[in-house]
């Protein structure tokens, strides 16, 4: 079985959280490369707007080269859970899992 990896870091203000099958040092010197990112393949109506959105940005990236101290941890999973976005802040995810209707005045 391969190897999967969690990699939670910092980028413009919010913390992601990804998984991957490689991880390994940079050939740019302060880097780590993050490579073969694996996401959720869903055929049916339920659709996780976070691991859409993740995939739209992350979705046609053969490796990340991120810099080291952007970086808050590196986990080898058993198995892959739910990727996030969330803010650096507070830690709430930042998408939603649908908007709330308005209410009629």
């Amino acid at each position: 079985m391969k190897a999967l990896y969690k990699v939670t870091f910092f980028n413009a203000g919010k913390i992601y959280e990804l998984y991957a099958r490689q991880v390994s040092s940079s050939g740019l010197w302060g880097f780590t490369e993050v490579r073969d990112l694996v996401f959720d393949v869903h055929d049916g109506i339920v659709v996780d707007p976070t691991e859409e959105r993740l995939r739209d940005e992350f979705g046609q990236t053969q490796a990340l080269h991120l810099p080291m101290q952007s970086i808050v941890r590196i986990e080898e999973v058993e198995r892959k859970g739910a990727s996030a976005i969330r803010d650096a802040a507070s830690g709430e995810k930042v998408v939603t899992p649908f908007p709330l209707p308005a209410r009629p005045k």
